[in-house]
């Protein structure tokens, strides 16, 4: 008897042993799996300090520190437009740690600069914002609609100003040409309130540029058309391309965020949950208006499907 008891007392202990270490166990899995973010975050911006990627990139960073409960630091990676920060995030840990901000170029290196840089190489957390592209002429330049630019364009090459080489921009003038079979020539410059700058003062006949840099010359400037697929609110006299002329030409600077590929799924949700409530936030939504941009936000998954597709469109229209 006694020793029947002993035994049952023991296996009883054990059995006991084996319950409170699985319960150890499943704790600890909760909070490994709710421990993110335990350490700051780094958040890459592919562009030097002031311009709009810089900006746009620390006015969410500010809320996601309130929102994730830990420091999102901004992090300047100028260089190779846009693909030196590109190329540096990909090649990084998965662990949610480093993010990154990505432009339009994203879809566009692998065609114009020959990066290495493809979608599909990034988790992509979601979209932030977007800046339609707007075309404008010089005050003084007789051109009063954009049916009058392209008729124009289509007597003889109507040179327009961008900023840049390979920019969305660019792009941007090359896609309305295609769209008119007018003769449209882009001329570079270092930046778009530069490209803006030229056409005001009849360096070139136009230009293509955001918003925000077309209002920064003031009456200088005739704003003919607005590059996407509806009017912006901070220019609602200005038709869309497709109410001015009946061609559907959308280009915009857009933005998001991305990361390494391979995110665990749960660091992956935390991020996108955090990306949404920041672009949502009043703080945020104010910079944005006050920029000149339109607050347009994608999902993770809605985002990597448009970003796909707009490398496809970048392939044919670029390649």
């Amino acid at each position: 008897m006694r020793i029947t008891r002993a035994a049952a007392a023991i296996a009883a202990v054990a059995a006991t042993a084996l319950v409170l270490s699985a319960c150890t166990k499943v704790e600890e899995g909760e909070d490994a799996a709710s421990a993110f973010p335990e350490n700051d975050i780094r958040l890459i911006i592919q562009a030097n300090p002031g311009g709009g990627s810089d900006l746009s990139s620390r006015a969410l960073a500010t809320e996601l520190e309130g929102i994730l409960g830990v420091s999102v630091i901004p992090e300047n990676m100028p260089g190779a437009a846009g693909a030196l920060a590109m190329e540096y995030v990909g090649a990084q840990d998965p662990d949610g740690y480093v993010i990154g901000f990505a432009p339009v170029e994203i879809a566009m290196l692998n065609t114009t600069q020959s990066a290495n840089v493809l979608p599909d190489d990034f988790d992509l957390l979601g979209q932030i914002m977007l800046a339609p592209g707007v075309i404008t002429v010089g005050a003084n330049s007789g051109i009063e609609s954009l049916e009058d630019l392209v008729d124009r364009a289509k007597s003889g090459a109507v040179t327009v100003a961008n900023s840049g080489a390979g920019s969305i921009w660019e792009a941007a003038t090359i896609g309305l040409g295609d769209a008119t079979d007018a003769t449209f020539s882009p001329v570079p410059y270092d930046g778009g309130a530069t490209a803006v700058a030229a056409a005001a003062s009849g360096e070139t006949v136009a230009a293509v540029s955001g918003l925000g840099e077309a209002l920064a010359q003031g009456e200088a400037v005739r704003i003919l058309g607005v590059m996407n697929d509806e009017r912006h609110p901070d220019a609602e006299d200005v038709p869309t391309v497709d109410e001015a002329i009946g061609e559907d030409v959308v280009f915009g600077g857009w933005g998001g965020i991305y990361a390494p590929k391979g995110l665990p799924d749960d660091v992956k949700s935390e991020l996108e949950s955090a990306v949404k409530q920041a672009v949502e936030s009043d703080g945020y939504q104010t910079f944005q208006k006050d920029a000149g941009n339109l607050v347009v936000y994608r999902d993770s998954a809605e985002w990597t499907t448009f970003v796909n597709e707009q490398f496809d469109l970048f392939k044919d229209l670029l390649g």
